[in-house]
């Protein structure tokens, strides 16, 4: 008895399933079936022009492997778009409901839902994402030094590198390091009890403690550790209970060369509501900054996340992407997931002009070109004022001129400010006291460290010389 078209698709997608990987199987064979048999030839539908394309380009020879094993008489395989597939009611989808068994499902499960590890000994650690490694990692010039570290705490825990601190604005990859050197130390130390959780499930599992009468437990607990990892350690701030239990267990761990790992969004001298002794330990070992990643930087990371995915976009688009999108890589990545959201959506290949709209529509290119026309009409003034400096420097970093002269702390608006002071100084020549008091009233020795520490950083740091070059440039300097 021959199989009907519904049910011979069905055995081939059996065949198929274990030949590529569960999510990529997932994503692409969902709403599909065979349409037509017309002897040695089948025809399969697909719900999109892009999934279509995807699918007849990368698995063609397992398909018609597969489809060879489920009727030997296929020589052909002819692949056409069929909108109607996306319809529940299709005759001729196949649901993957159908496909995967029992053992599939408690495999996606399992991934999703176990987000805890137990080490031993009351020993609980995040579950460490798979992703996250230092192979896939992208290094660029202005997340060189952070990864190097990373790489060196992996192979040698507890050594020169001992505590790392990483801060970095949010979205550039401070979670990603951070487990990548927790799996590094598992992969070169297997027997090593590695602890990774976030400031905010440290401070939970502390009033738990309190709680439940279970303090001196939790005391011991954590300080058994060969390397404890904290995430996010400013979400402590002004947690006096919760800084003086990371304090203790900080010291235990360090005093037996165990490895300390935290990141964080500012340097340790800027943490307000921290003590400063525990302050001054962070600063003990290798303290190392991530920088918004440059244009370079940004189209490896699509490239790679496409790679990732398996998914092929046009090399103009990605570079479209990476010129328009200067923050970090978070946004970067939304943008490229937009893209192929809604031209899988809308059956239409992704172009330019859908990166255009979407950018658009979330105002980013907007915000570029109305911050371009604003340097562009801040070139044509005349005569150079501490006001117009202000000016320049708060719309070439975008950010508010009251921020920027006021009294915010936030590290998107500290070096900025230094900038500010500094070109102040160096091309007016106003003094330390009068740039003080534009800027909120500060002490003149404020001012003279931002301008010596700017001047300090001109001498290595060439995207600071490249952002002050084209500040000066812009009011024609």
């Amino acid at each position: 008895m021959s199989l009907t078209l519904k049910q011979l698709w069905q055995t081939i997608l059996v065949r198929l399933k274990p030949t590529i990987s569960l999510p990529s199987f997932k994503t692409w064979f969902q709403d599909t079936g065979i349409l037509e048999k017309n002897g040695s030839e089948i025809v399969i539908g697909f719900p999109t022009p892009f999934s279509k394309e995807w699918v007849e380009g990368k698995y063609h020879i397992k398909i018609f492997q597969a489809a060879k094993e489920a009727d030997n008489e296929i020589e052909t395989i002819k692949y056409i778009i069929s909108p109607s597939l996306a319809n529940p009611e299709s005759p001729f989808k196949v649901t993957l409901e159908s496909v995967l068994d029992e053992t599939d499902e408690k495999k996606v499960r399992k991934v999703r839902n176990k987000n805890e590890v137990h080490i031993g000994s009351g020993l609980k650690s995040r579950k460490l994402s798979i992703k996250y490694t230092l192979d896939n990692f992208i290094v660029g010039k202005d997340n060189r030094l952070a990864h190097a570290a990373c790489m060196a705490v992996s192979n040698m825990p507890g050594g020169i590198y001992n505590p790392l601190y990483v801060f970095s604005a949010p979205g550039l990859g401070k979670t990603h390091l951070l487990q990548a050197a927790a799996h590094g130390i598992i992969n070169s130390f297997p027997d090593s009890r590695v602890v990774y959780m976030t400031a905010e499930q440290f401070t939970n599992e502390i009033i738990e403690a309190i709680g439940k009468r279970r303090t001196k437990e939790f005391k011991d607990k954590y300080r058994t550790a060969d390397c404890f990892v904290l995430d996010d350690i400013q979400f402590l701030e002004n947690k006096d209970m919760s800084q003086m239990e990371f304090f203790h267990t900080f010291n235990d761990l360090y005093d037996s060369n165990k490895q300390i790992i935290v990141s964080s969004d500012s340097p340790p001298k800027d943490l307000d509501g921290f003590k400063e002794r525990l302050k001054s330990r962070f600063g003990m070992g290798t303290v190392v900054e991530i920088l918004p990643p440059d244009y370079e930087t940004r189209f490896a990371i699509l490239k790679q996340r496409c790679q990732d995915l398996e998914i092929v976009i046009d090399p103009e688009i990605l570079e479209f992407i990476a010129f328009h999108m200067e923050g970090n890589v978070r946004d970067l990545i939304g943008v490229l997931m937009q893209v192929v959201s809604q031209s899988t959506l809308s059956s239409v290949q992704p172009s330019i002009k859908l990166v255009a709209e979407i950018l658009r529509t979330q105002h980013k290119i907007q915000n570029i070109h109305d911050r371009n026309n604003r340097l562009a009409e801040l070139s044509i003034t005349s005569g150079l004022t501490m006001q117009r400096i202000i000016e320049a420097v708060s719309i070439y970093f975008n950010i508010s001129k009251n921020d920027l002269i006021g009294p915010v702390r936030k590290r998107e608006v500290l070096m900025p400010r230094h900038v500010c002071m500094y070109l102040i100084k160096h091309e007016l020549d106003h003094s330390y006291e009068k740039i003080g008091e534009v800027f909120g009233n500060r002490n003149h020795t404020t001012v003279l460290h931002a301008y010596n520490c700017v001047a300090e950083k001109l001498k290595t740091d060439f995207r600071l010389i490249r952002d002050i070059n084209a500040i000066k440039k812009e009011m024609g300097i």
